[in-house]
């Protein structure tokens, strides 16, 4: 099965927590820290929302900044995802 989202949404899979500080210091896991990182999953078309077009910019496997109170966590064959409005990302991380 396969998660399609409708108008503006995006699907994200968020980012593990890192296990070690840059500087080699182990973290417990009650002091890791969720990142804001994910990756893409899937796009819905985008659309109209309101009188705005709304063109979808981000692509399946960007790997993004999202706003924290801007997603809905999901629970789909056993995964979690996120989901929320393309408005609510960030940025796109690149190398």
């Amino acid at each position: 099965m396969k998660l399609t989202p409708l108008g503006d949404k995006v699907v994200l899979k968020q980012v593990e927590a890192q296990e070690t500080t840059k500087s080699g210091i182990v973290l417990t896991s009650q002091a890791k820290e969720k990142p804001q990182e994910a990756i893409v999953v899937a796009v819905g078309p985008g659309g109209m929302v309101g009188d705005t077009k709304v063109e979808m910019v981000v692509k399946e496997g960007d790997h993004v900044l999202y706003s924290k109170y801007g997603a809905l966590e999901v629970k789909f064959d056993g995964e979690e995802y996120l989901v929320m409005r393309q408005n609510d990302i960030l940025a796109i991380i690149t190398e």
